[in-house]
């Protein structure tokens, strides 16, 4: 299925890049040199060695590595089409990855994206093989030497039933040069190694447990050409390949081919058709191939879908027999460009890279709200609802950036997942008070430590905010995002928060000393830093001028500073320190009474003789000196009351109206 990519950093669409080799050679170019200099080729990015088995462990047998002419008289790639028989597992656990390659052998376009056909032992052969994948918006060609790991001259890894045939055990060693190692593979979902090879977005659902649209999910996959997957679970080894007395195979991947609605004795009934490849086993029940229930159809009808259900294995369900008997679906969303324009209606993807970074933009989950704002932000807009709907569909997929391969370096899969918001108007990255106070509107539905997080949506047009992260603060990781909508959706960065200058640097510092582990000052941390300021000689303040300043500054009612608000402070901390030192002239720490009309008039807060009259009395000492904690006190407590005041005249009349219990709670405030 063709797609369109909208991406706001400019990258484009998924690009082909001809070789990951590090010297920049093709598989041609290599192939050739190799057959004019008459030897076969030897990868020196991936080499025949232990480190490139594991990196975690000596390596446990004496491995040999052979080319499959050393083991066998007459090796071939791929002997009679390749099929889900020529994958066998070996001595590792990556049964996910083979998994994914026998779906893969059911779609033979794509197949043979992955896996060029035209390769072989015979003419041309020079020790080479190359296979794409998809990675990060990029499809890469992999080139390897046909060197494989043996003991006792079989393979010990992915193998072919026929031990001539090795385009399988070729293909795991390039996807295990690609992720750093064959230990590097284990341990994994279907759907992963599913998205390297299509370059689709995936999805799964519980039958039991799926969503009331489940059936037009399907239609709609179906028709953009998505790959679609379903299975029958099994309890225990003993039931793989159990065939039911309804024709099912227990633990068989069938796949889904039609999802259809018929006019059924004057009803309309859903139908889907699902395939079996790998036998002539089929369901037997209502709307199988010779069921009575066609013959209640209309013939052009019955005629359409039945022609195109010839294959052997082929067969049509009603729906809701199809929920009973089946427990999982898998969907790829299809998006690379290795599928045809075979007029299959499009997605919208739009694409976001970015990263987490320690002590910048790795903020941690929402449980971590100082933080969490700093995460990135992506906006997204929705402006045209689904055909026939009010809401539009969308899939947010995030995905961290080669995980596999940081595993020889001690790093494993982060826990990650998202959440979106209702944007404001404004372009701007969002600080920590939105979050505060606005909750999101979607989000996905757990954390977890996989490569990828993918979520289906159905929101209201409109402006969307997205935050990727980490489960914890502080986890640094690459990540990509794609966004898939019906329709098309626009896509930004917003702008970003204004680079700190230097001084805000210090401040920061300077907070995070004072704060501790817990990012918020206390009114005791704070009176502790107040004390050892230099500019003015005083004795320290005392904890209830502490809990003023707080009271004055505290915003969000949390009883401490937080930094924003501590910034804020801060600055009215310098200029109140340089309005009492004009007036304490001798630098004694204190200044006289009668000064006080001026500092609080240069502080814009003019007041009548009879208020300056109680401060006097109420501040002063009886030589009518104010020292600096008491005269920090007196402006905290005024700014308090004046902001109170003015938040309480709702009507500007400078008149407010308090009941008993009001004034009582105002007066234990200020």
């Amino acid at each position: 299925m063709p797609y369109s990519v909208n991406l706001p950093s400019g990258s484009g669409q998924a690009t082909l890049v001809n070789s990951t080799q590090a010297d920049g050679k093709t598989y041609e170019q290599l192939r050739l040199e190799c057959l004019q200099k008459g030897k076969l080729f030897e990868d020196p990015d991936f080499p025949a060695v232990g480190d490139s088995l594991f990196f975690s462990q000596r390596v446990p047998v004496n491995f040999e590595w052979k080319r499959p002419g050393e083991i066998c008289k007459d090796p071939k790639f791929i002997t009679g089409g390749a099929t889900r028989t020529d994958i066998c597992q070996g001595q590792l656990g990556d049964c996910w990855l083979l998994a994914a390659i026998a779906s893969l052998t059911l779609h033979e376009e794509t197949l043979k994206r992955v896996v060029p056909h035209d390769q072989s032992f015979d003419r041309g052969y020079a020790g080479i093989f190359h296979f794409q994948f998809w990675q990060h918006n990029k499809w890469l060609d992999v080139v390897v030497d046909d060197r494989l790991p043996c003991v006792r001259n079989n393979l010990v890894f992915v193998h072919s039933a026929d031990n001539t045939e090795f385009w399988s055990a070729l293909l795991e060693k390039a996807y295990a040069k690609l992720n750093g190692s064959y230990e590097s593979l284990k341990g994994g979902s279907t759907m992963e190694a599913m998205e390297d090879f299509t370059g689709g977005v995936g999805e799964m659902y519980e039958t039991k447990n799926a969503p009331t649209n489940l059936f037009l999910i399907l239609k709609k996959a179906v028709e953009r050409g998505s790959m679609l997957g379903c299975s029958i679970d099994i309890t225990s080894s003993a039931e793989s390949e159990a065939q039911t007395t309804t024709g099912l195979v227990k633990g068989h991947a069938y796949s889904i081919t039609g999802v259809e609605e018929v006019n059924y004795r004057g009803a309309k009934v859903q139908l889907i058709r699902v395939r079996n490849p790998w036998g002539q086993v089929e369901w037997n029940g209502p709307w199988s191939d010779n069921s009575r229930e066609w013959s209640a159809i209309d013939s052009s009808e019955k005629n359409r879908l039945l022609h195109n259900s010839l294959d052997d294995g082929e067969f049509w369900m009603e729906f809701g027999d199809f929920k009973a008997n089946y427990d999982k679906i898998e969907i790829c969303n299809l998006t690379p460009d290795s599928l045809s324009d075979d007029g299959s209606k499009k997605w919208e993807v739009n694409l976001f890279e970015g990263n987490w970074i320690r002590g910048s933009t790795a903020g941690g989950c929402r449980n971590y709200i100082d933080t969490f704002w700093t995460n990135p932000q992506f906006k997204l807009r929705l402006d045209h609802p689904d055909d026939g709907d009010k809401m539009c569909s969308v899939i947010v997929a995030l995905l961290q950036k080669n995980r596999r391969r940081l595993r020889k370096e001690g790093l494993d899969m982060e826990t990650i997942g998202f959440a979106i918001y209702e944007a404001p108007d404004d372009q701007d990255h969002q600080g920590k008070d939105f979050f505060r106070y606005n909750g999101s509107k979607a989000r996905s539905r757990s954390y977890i430590n996989m490569r990828e997080v993918s979520e289906r949506f159905r929101l209201p047009p409109g402006n969307y905010l997205l935050v990727p992260t980490t489960f914890q603060p502080h986890h640094e990781a690459d990540f990509l995002i794609r966004i898939f909508s019906e329709n098309k959706a626009g896509a930004m960065y917003p702008n970003p928060p204004e680079e700190e200058t230097d001084e805000e640097k210090g401040l920061r510092r300077l907070f995070e000393q004072i704060a501790g582990s817990d990012n918020a000052i206390s009114a005791r941390e704070l009176q502790h830093s107040l004390f050892s300021r230099k500019e003015v000689k005083f004795d320290g303040l005392t904890l209830n001028t502490c809990h003023s300043i707080i009271n004055l500054m505290d915003v969000d009612n949390t009883g401490m500073l937080e930094f924003e608000e501590f910034k804020v402070f801060w600055e009215k901390l310098k200029k109140w320190i340089m309005l009492f030192l004009a007036y304490d002239t001798d630098r004694s720490g204190r200044m006289s009474s009668y000064e006080l009309r001026s500092a609080l008039n240069a502080a814009g807060m003019n007041l009548n003789n009879k208020i300056l009259q109680l401060l006097g009395l109420r501040f002063a000492d009886e030589n009518f000196d104010i020292d600096f904690d008491d005269y920090l006190t007196c402006i905290v407590r005024l700014e308090n009351m004046f902001r109170v005041f003015q938040a309480l005249d709702k009507q500007k009349k400078g008149v407010i109206n308090l009941n008993m219990m009001q004034f009582l709670m105002l007066s234990m405030n200020i």
